[in-house]
């Protein structure tokens, strides 16, 4: 395989970290950028970082996407083989208190990073999609074909307007744009506001969890490596020009009252429930159809539900005091 020069935009963030170390390990350069956004810890984003920092072939920039100038100087500077667009805005619920930083984040960052990689030529752009783009569609499992024009959260919209403005690039300056649909992924150096790891603390806490729609939830769980080897094993693949939207979600379908039941028994621990009911920007159901990327690429997720909570707990628990020493998220 060629070793490349990969920017990796979010590199602090959950899944910008993994992939991040994947790529180095596997002897490729990274140059990474961050904001490290404070809406959740930064503390946990510190320590992603200085376990990337530990590579030699790895660099950092501390760079707000919103803002187009810095970004332009890094990239022209750097001249990467490879964009990986992972930086943005996350969280559904919070996009209802505060619009303004998706709209900045995630619509305005993306069309940054996409004009920088125009104005080096680059020939290809991977982004993140997400799940959430499927908005109020019924049909189960999600493919890419169905609608996507019935948003129910503010952060749907602004994934949905980032696959879009990927569709113009493509047609206007023949770039290879591959978004990805990331379905709830989960994994050790997660974050703090996701429910895996909000779940586990309060559990250890003796806290109650707040399960929406009454428990009557369901969600293709991603481990964050699997995400990680379908990034990989895209980049692998030189550049066809097309413009296309992929699916990575778990194996299957996982009852949100199961997935409790799991991370209780790893933490030897019972939870206190409340439930509550569903969320306004929330689906039901998120269940993903990924044979188009296993198709395309041979994306196949190999770790279990069970095998992913049990890497979590043990990560959790090696990591107790810093973990449950964190902010609360903004919510």
């Amino acid at each position: 395989m060629i070793m490349k020069k990969i920017l990796v935009t979010g590199a602090a963030g959950f899944i910008g970290f993994h992939l991040s170390e994947a790529l180095l390990k596997g002897g490729h350069a990274v140059v990474g950028i961050d904001n490290l956004s404070d809406y959740y810890d930064v503390r946990i984003k510190h320590k992603r970082l200085a376990i990337l920092k530990k590579h030699k072939s790895f660099s950092f920039q501390k760079i707000d996407i919103s803002k187009y100038g810095a970004l332009e100087k890094l990239v022209t500077k750097e001249k990467p083989d490879e964009i990986v667009h992972l930086a943005a805005q996350a969280g559904v619920r919070y996009s209802l208190v505060n619009p303004w930083a998706y709209a900045s984040a995630n619509y305005l960052g993306t069309l940054n990073v996409f004009e920088a990689a125009k104005k080096l030529h680059m020939p290809r752009v991977v982004y993140a999609s997400s799940s959430s783009v499927y908005g109020n569609n019924q049909k189960q499992p999600f493919e890419e074909s169905d609608r996507t024009d019935t948003q129910i959260s503010l952060y749907g919209a602004t994934k949905r307007a980032n696959e879009l403005l990927a569709y113009s690039y493509h047609h206007l300056y023949k770039m290879e744009m591959i978004g990805l649909r990331f379905f709830t992924v989960y994994g050790p150096w997660s974050r703090p506001d996701m429910a895996l790891f909000k779940f586990a603390r309060r559990i250890l806490e003796g806290k109650p969890i707040d399960l929406y729609n009454h428990g009557e939830m369901k969600r293709s769980f991603t481990y964050v490596s699997d995400v990680v080897a379908g990034i990989i094993g895209i980049i692998e693949k030189a550049p066809q020009g097309k413009n296309i939207l992929y699916n990575l979600g778990g194996s299957e379908a996982v009852p949100l009252l199961r997935f409790v039941e799991l991370i209780e028994k790893e933490l030897g621990k019972k939870a206190e429930k409340n439930m509550m009911p569903l969320q306004a920007g929330d689906v039901p159901e998120t269940i993903a159809d990924y044979s188009l990327a296993n198709r395309d690429f041979g994306y196949a997720p190999k770790i279990s539900i069970e095998e992913g909570i049990a890497e979590f707990a043990k990560w959790l628990k090696e990591n107790e005091r810093f973990a449950l020493s964190l902010k609360e998220p903004k919510q």
